[in-house]
Parts: structure tokens; sequence; C-alpha cells
């Protein structure tokens, strides 16, 4: 935003005419800046920062705090919190966002509750472009990560198919279904996909398919190798104690061929027998 636009502008002149306002009932009132309109319009690029400017207009004999917000609409402001001097207009520069068509609404409110707010309507311009990404697929144990990131200027209601292949076939295979999301553009979500019946014991290819109208369409994929580690430590720990069995085996067999365990013992043992 340019510095003139960073900052509060409050006009010190008395207040002798206005345009079509939205007033709050006790002196003061909200409206577009420069007069003449009622509602605010923008259009721009999409990704554009655009800007405009609202008035708080007290026509009252005493000061008014108010605080401004928007609704629906991507806002921000020079400044949310204003206090308007009696017979004083504020002007507050603020900016929103081009990223879709919308309509919404810039609220103030002043210390004892009561509103005012202004019509904003929001319109991005250039050709609609319908583009999507599959991204960071990530298989776990039990369900299936990925990012979709909106790279067009349309917002999307994305469906999705996933299919997975194992060793000896196909171990998955979901059709297209819509997702239950709509996303603008520039967002990015990160999604899952529940598998809770994926294979016990396999080396499997993931892949993910995403489609939406205008021709939008992507697919990733990702790999991952399911092994029963319980099963595997307890066949190990059953492979050890066989090996230890066989060992004490070798050695009783060794025994009964005449071989000692202990050397002879070749002191004299006394019984505390006297003679």
């Amino acid at each position: 935003m340019p510095s003139a636009a960073r900052v509060l502008f409050v006009s010190l002149l008395l207040v002798l005419t206005a345009a079509p306002v939205a007033s709050a009932a006790d002196g003061w009132s909200l409206a577009p800046s420069g007069g003449g309109r009622s509602s605010i319009y923008a259009e721009g690029a999409p990704g554009a920062v655009l800007q405009d400017t609202v008035s708080v207009v007290n026509r009252s004999g005493r000061a008014v705090t108010v605080r401004l917000g928007g609704t629906g609409v991507p806002v921000t402001f020079a400044a949310d919190r204003v206090r308007v001097p009696a017979r004083t207009r504020a002007d507050v520069p603020f900016t929103v966002s081009a990223r879709d068509d919308r309509a919404g609404e810039i609220v103030a409110r002043d210390q004892d509750g009561r509103r005012a707010t202004v019509p904003v309507r929001l319109r991005v311009g250039g050709p609609a472009l319908s583009a999507l990404t599959v991204e960071h697929v990530v298989v776990h144990a039990d369900r299936i990560t990925y990012d979709l990131v909106n790279r067009g200027t349309t917002t999307l209601v994305p469906s999705l198919a996933v299919h997975a292949d194992g060793v000896f076939g196909p171990v998955l295979d979901r059709p297209s279904r819509a997702l239950p999301i709509r996303f603008a553009p520039g967002r990015r979500l990160h999604l899952t996909e529940p598998w809770p019946g994926h294979p016990a014991l396999d080396s499997v290819d993931v892949r993910l398919t995403v489609t939406a109208t205008g021709g939008a369409h992507d697919s990733a994929g990702a790999s991952a190798r399911f092994v029963p580690w319980g099963a595997v430590t307890g066949a190990a720990g059953a492979v050890a104690a066989g090996g230890a069995l066989l060992l004490v085996r070798r050695r009783r067999r060794r025994t009964t061929d005449g071989e000692a365990l202990e050397p002879p013992r070749t002191e004299v043992e006394l019984t505390g027998a006297v003679t």
C-alpha cells in the first residue's frame, strides 16, 4: 500500500454535506469516500491488491470511537479502531485481495454497540483459468495425505480418484467422487484420504487423480511397503529360541559321550572322620 494510504486521514473541517450513508442512528455514519456512492465496487486481476477508502462521519457534538471490520471479503484497514472528534470526518484507507468474485460488507461498530455497514462487491477480471496441482502425497499406516493447490483464477470443487497397485495387482480402486470442499484461487489445502483396509504385507504404488470443472486436472503418487512388524518380531524371537535350544542339546550330547563338564578334582576332600 502507498505510504499515503498507511495513515489515517482526519478532516478537521466542519462536516456540511455527505453522500448517501449507513447511519448508526446516533449522530455518526459510514460511507464510501468521494461522495455519490452507496456501496464499494472493486475489480482487478487475480492476486491484485485493490485499494479504496471509507469515511466515518461524526455529526454529533461528542467524539465517537468505532471499530472497523469486514464480513465476506478479505479487508485490511489502515486503522481498525478510529476516534472521530465531534463534527469531524475520518477517512480510512483499506485494501482487499482479488482472489475470486465475492460480496460482503464493511462493518463499523461504536463503543455502545451501534453499527453501520457499507456493501462491498469484489470482482476478479481477466480470463477464467481452471488449474490445480496435487502435491506431497504420503502413504501412512491407515491413510493417505496430500496437498491440493488452486493454481487458477476460479473457485474449484474438485473430485478425487484413488488407485493403488501391489506386487500381484490392484489393491485399491476408488472411482472419482466429488470432495466436500470449495477453495478459492491461490489456496492450499492439506487433505486426508482414509485407507483402513490396506494390505498387511505388500509393496504398493499409490496414485491420486484430481479433476475439476473447466478442465483442471492433475495426478501424483507415492510408494510404500507394508510389513507386519509384530509377526516379524515374533518369528525372529522363535528363531532365536530354537537356536538356543539346539545349542543346549548339543552340549548335553557331548556330556553323555563321556566328556566331563568340569575338570576332575585332585585335592583331598576332608570328611570330618577321625581314624
